[in-house]
């Protein structure tokens, strides 16, 4: 239980602001790996960090002739959407894209110091 909570709680704190719910599609095998990698290590933390935002995750069934791409729509409280394709991403970029989109600003301030550090924002992702 403290590993969870440990996990949950890593910084950065992954908040969002303004948001009302995320809308997350992509293939439950075969592809899409970054994104089934996000949904595994980042939307637990961002349900955590947000429990008022709706977060609704479809995995689909993709076959080998199918085309489509895994996405993210980020639905803001006063109605505007926004689209991250999650397509050839790692999960980390993913994440700093979607914070980039929609995090609080002390995410601005977290990622500007990291890179100012010469640090990684999330680990692992110097291996990108």
């Amino acid at each position: 239980l403290n590993v969870l909570l440990a996990n949950l709680n890593a910084t950065p704190r992954l908040m969002l602001r303004g948001v009302k719910e995320l809308r997350v599609s992509y293939a439950y095998r075969n592809d899409h790996f970054g994104a089934r990698h996000f949904a595994k290590d980042f939307l637990p933390r961002i349900a955590y960090a947000n429990p008022e935002v709706a977060i609704n995750v479809q995995k689909e069934l993709k076959t080998k002739d199918d085309k489509w791409r895994p996405d993210i729509k980020v639905v803001f409280g006063d109605g505007k959407t926004a689209a991250i394709n999650m397509h050839a991403k790692w999960s980390t970029a993913i994440a700093k894209e979607l914070m980039d989109v929609a995090g609080i600003d002390a995410w601005r301030k977290y990622k500007a110091s990291a890179d100012a550090a010469g640090r990684p924002v999330f680990p692992g992702e110097e291996n990108e």
